[in-house]
């Protein structure tokens, strides 16, 4: 299994938005960057992600897996741009904000510490550990 972070722009989609969509889950559409593209196709289903709250809150709120492999953006009719599903598993006990992300240097080469505008970034177990523990909950 592989970690993954997604962001969000709360007022976009929430992660109340992911939770109503249930073991149905929704396609992680929109995505526009070909480094993000190329990630979502590295992804494997039972991979897990954190689901980040961009914008106001900069904060990991919730567990998420992927549930379908890449495929084609339902979004777009060009097809160099691919998307994956992805359901709710859980919300996070406490929300780990990018300020504390910031502040642990176990997390000083995470990429949304280095490169936080990508919206969707590889995490390395180590890391998936680290902020699980921050949060509160088990990794």
């Amino acid at each position: 299994m592989r970690y993954w972070l997604f962001k969000s722009e709360p007022s976009t989609w929430s992660w109340d938005d992911q939770v109503a969509r249930g073991d149905a889950g929704e396609e992680w559409d929109g995505v526009r960057n070909y480094q993000a593209r190329n990630f979502m196709r590295d992804m494997a289903v039972g991979d897990r992600g954190f689901f980040y709250h961009s914008q106001t809150e900069k904060a990991v709120v919730g567990i998420v897996e992927v549930i379908a492999e890449a495929h084609q953006d339902s979004t777009t009719d060009d097809d160099r741009w691919d998307c994956v599903d992805i359901k709710a598993v859980g919300p996070v006990k406490t929300p780990v904000t990018l300020d504390m992300i910031k502040a642990d240097p176990r997390l000083s080469e995470m990429v949304l510490v280095r490169n936080s505008r990508l919206s969707v970034q590889p995490v390395t177990a180590e890391e998936w550990q680290v902020v699980c523990g921050l949060a509160g909950i088990s990794a």
